[in-house]
C-alpha cells in the first residue's frame, strides 16, 4: 500500500489527533510525498504459518466476577481499543477470546514476538457462530498470565488500520556469537535488552531484530542506534542506549597458576 504523508500539517488539521483514523485519513489524502511500504529482502518479515484469525465474542461487562466466569467458561477477558495520541485508549470494545487459542499462540510464538506480530481478530455474535460483528487487524499490546500454570488471565489489543504508527516493542534475536571473537577468548555475553520500541508503520512490523554479534571484541557493544531495520522505522529510545556488550570473564585459579609459570620465562626472556 502506499502512505502519503505530508511535509506540513494543514490548519484544518492542526486540532487532529496524530495517531487517530481520523488524522490518518486525512494525511493520506494529500499527495505531496508517497512512501511504498514494504518488508525490505534481508530483513525479518512475519512467518505465515502463524498467520492465523483470533476468535471473539462480545463481552457485555467488566469486572472481577465476570472475569473469573469467563475464565472458568474457558475464554479469556480481552479489550480492544483504538489508539490515540500514541497511547490513550479509544472506541473501545469488552470481548473474550478462546484460552486454548491464545495459550497456542503465546507458546508457539514466545512472549515477546506475540505481541509484536499482527492478527485478524474476528468478533462473533456468540462461540460455534457464523455471524460476523466485526473483523479487524489488531496488533495484542499486552497479556498477563497466571504466575503458576502460564495460563493467560486477560489480553489487550489494539486496532492497526492501513496507514497508522503504533509503538511496538521488538524482540532482538542475537545471531553470530558462535564466531564472535570475544566470546571465542572466554568472554560472557551480557545481555542488556531483549526488546527495543519503535514506531512502526502496521504495514511492516518486523516480527523481531537480528542483532549481529559476529565482530565484538572484548569490552565492545552495541547500541540502539546500531540496530539495522527498515528506514520508515523510527526509534523511540536513545541511540546510545546499550543493549549488549561482550564482558570480559574473572581469571580462573588455574589461569593464575599459569601466568605466573609463564612470568619468569618472560623476565628470563627479557634478559
Amino acid at each position: 500500500m502506499l502512505l502519503r504523508r505530508a511535509t506540513a500539517l494543514p490548519k484544518t488539521l492542526q486540532n487532529l489527533r496524530l495517531f487517530s483514523p481520523a488524522a490518518t485519513s486525512a494525511l493520506a489524502l494529500d499527495h505531496t510525498l508517497e512512501i511504498q511500504l514494504d518488508y525490505l529482502p534481508g530483513f525479518p518479515r512475519p512467518d505465515a504459518k502463524h498467520a492465523e484469525t483470533i476468535l471473539a465474542v462480545p463481552r457485555s461487562d467488566s469486572g472481577k466476577n465476570i472475569s473469573a466466569k469467563e475464565r472458568k467458561a474457558g475464554r479469556v477477558p480481552s479489550i480492544i481499543f483504538e489508539q490515540e495520541d500514541g497511547q490513550h485508549g479509544g472506541n473501545k470494545r469488552l470481548v473474550s477470546v478462546q484460552t486454548n487459542q491464545i495459550r497456542k499462540l503465546v507458546t508457539h510464538l514466545g512472549y515477546s514476538f506475540f505481541l509484536s506480530r499482527l492478527f485478524d481478530v474476528e468478533v462473533r455474535s456468540e462461540i460455534g457462530s457464523d455471524e460476523v460483528i466485526e473483523k479487524v487487524r489488531a496488533l495484542p499490546r499486552s497479556i498477563h498470565l497466571h504466575s503458576g500454570t502460564d495460563a493467560p488471565l486477560n489480553v489487550t489489543f489494539i486496532r492497526a488500520p492501513p496507514g497508522t504508527l503504533l509503538k511496538v516493542d521488538i524482540p532482538l534475536v542475537f545471531i553470530g556469537d558462535d564466531v564472535s571473537p570475544g566470546l571465542k577468548k572466554g568472554a560472557s555475553l551480557n545481555t542488556i535488552k531483549r526488546t527495543v520500541k519503535f514506531l512502526c508503520p502496521v504495514e511492516i512490523i518486523p516480527p523481531y531484530i537480528e542483532v549481529d554479534l559476529s565482530l565484538l571484541d572484548v569490552g565492545q557493544k552495541l547500541v540502539a542506534g546500531d540496530l539495522k531495520v527498515h528506514p520508515a522505522l523510527k526509534l523511540i529510545r536513545p541511540k546510545d542506549e546499550p543493549i549488549v556488550k561482550i564482558a570480559g570473564g574473572r581469571v580462573s585459579d588455574q589461569q593464575k597458576d599459569q601466568q605466573k609459570k609463564d612470568q619468569p620465562k618472560k623476565e628470563q626472556s627479557k634478559k
